[in-house]
């Protein structure tokens, strides 16, 4: 990466990091402090102040990505940033529960996912964009983590007030950053591989393997939201003080991402993705099972929590990478909106029904719901094709007309190790899907060469 390219990537991971730490960071400390708000004896209202955020994030976000093409990247990013902040601040100082879910739909509305990962599109060339994104990505899981273990040290200081304003502080941090360290894109314009195209939408919404991995990513996080109503009280139950609770927490994520590692390694390396992502939907229905038997003892819940993240982790890596394999070259960015609204459905559905389950029912019933989640998934996923072992490159072309366009992509679809090939005029790019086991780049470049 050239420095602008690293500077732009390292800004806008540290922007989306900000904003995703104060949507994640009261999770397992705000059950404990909503008991205490007027309206907080209902947990229905507690889960659906825990999640909403996830509605409002999924219906603006691919809204924002659409916002951005027209009036620029950043003042979108700063729109969201301002309204994250307001929801935080009307959150630190709610006075009961309702106004807390108000200030949580206010930060969810603050959707700049779209717009970040469009911006870092215009900031990098083809060759280095897929680094960019990546670090990105990987911002999020370890701002997860990172929220997990700080959230209990951090209440004892300064309370779910404090942290509520302390996000809201860091939103308005993260648009110094927008403005001091990430360049202003020379051109803006719109990139398949990242933002959504209505075109596209219908085709990637028939797509009944993309569904697969949507509904997956659906259950996936709906079951995380939801035992964050149950987790932290089952562990002040068993006899740990909710500030201590980071001690648990803390070693099951360090090992859940160790453990993870070899099963990455063996899945790509040895073309053995669905074998790995059905046992990976098996062991979190293990713990899902796990969690609801153990829930008397610290030592039990925390060998639960293990099984459950060790999969958790396994499976969040994993969907993304999917989605790239599976998803047609010049719909990926469709493809990849698509799956991350549904992600925030998930959140949204999983933390209200979660807590309605819990109110009325008890953890029993909010176990068998997140359990019958994870089972249907593994049903969906035992019939879902094998993805082929690919990856995407993307190469940058000059201006051609459409018809040579197309002969361009025909030829390099013809050549050895491609799987699949999309010259686009308008973006000046050529999306590929390749297997890297026989893939002759030197030719790809070699053509490339002679056309341009």
């Amino acid at each position: 990466m050239s420095p602008v390219e690293l500077r732009a990537t390292i800004g806008l991971a540290g922007v989306y990091g900000l904003r995703m730490l104060g949507l994640f960071i009261i999770l397992p400390v705000f059950a404990f402090y909503a008991e205490d708000l007027p309206g907080g004896n209902n947990y229905t209202l507690i889960g659906i102040a825990l999640g909403a955020y996830g509605l409002t994030q999924a219906i603006l976000q691919i809204p924002f990505g659409w916002l951005s093409d027209r009036i620029g990247r950043k003042p979108v990013i700063y729109l969201g940033l301002i309204l994250f902040a307001i929801g935080s601040l009307i959150a630190a100082v709610a006075i009961d529960i309702y106004w807390v879910i108000w200030g949580r739909i206010i930060q969810g509305a603050g959707a700049i996912s779209a717009a970040v990962m469009a911006l870092a599109a215009d900031l990098t060339r083809e060759e280095h964009r897929t680094k960019a994104m990546a670090t990105i990505g990987m911002t999020i899981g370890t701002v997860f983590a990172i929220s997990l273990i700080a959230a209990p040290i951090l209440n004892q200081w300064i309370g779910v007030p404090g942290i509520f304003a302390m996000t809201g502080v860091l939103a308005l941090l993260a648009m110094v950053v927008v403005k001091k360290i990430v360049p202003d894109p020379q051109i803006s314009r719109f990139h398949s591989d990242t933002e959504a195209s209505v075109a596209s939408f219908a085709s990637v919404l028939r797509d009944t393997q993309l569904l697969r991995l949507n509904y997956g990513i659906f259950a996936l996080h709906a079951t995380l939201m939801a035992l964050w109503l149950v987790v932290p009280l089952t562990l002040r139950q068993a006899g740990m003080a909710a500030n201590d609770h980071w001690q648990i927490y803390f070693p099951v994520l360090f090992l859940s991402i160790v453990l993870i590692i070899p099963a990455i390694i063996y899945s790509e390396k040895k073309a053995k993705l669905k074998f790995v992502f059905i046992a990976a939907i098996a062991i979190l229905a293990a713990g899902q099972v796990l969690l609801a038997i153990t829930s008397d003892s610290v030592w039990g819940t925390a060998g639960a929590l293990l099984v459950f993240f060790t999969a958790f982790n396994l499976l969040e890596a994993s969907l993304p990478s999917l989605i790239s394999k599976i998803a047609p070259v010049g719909a990926k960015g469709t493809a990849i909106g698509i799956y991350s609204s549904t992600q925030f459905m998930g959140a949204f559905a999983g933390a209200a029904v979660g807590g309605y389950l819990f109110s009325a029912f008890g953890s029993d019933a909010l176990y068998a719901f997140c359990g019958s989640l994870v089972l249907i998934w593994l049903i969906l996923a035992l019939t879902m094709k094998a993805p082929a072992a690919v990856r995407s490159k993307m190469y940058h072309v000059q201006e051609m007309d459409l018809n040579k366009s197309r002969e361009l992509s025909r030829q390099l679809a013809a050549i050895p190790g491609v799987y699949e090939a999309l010259v686009l005029v308008n973006e000046g790019v050529a999306y590929l899907k390749v297997d890297m086991r026989g893939f002759d780049e030197e030719e790809v470049i070699r053509l490339l060469g002679e056309e341009t």
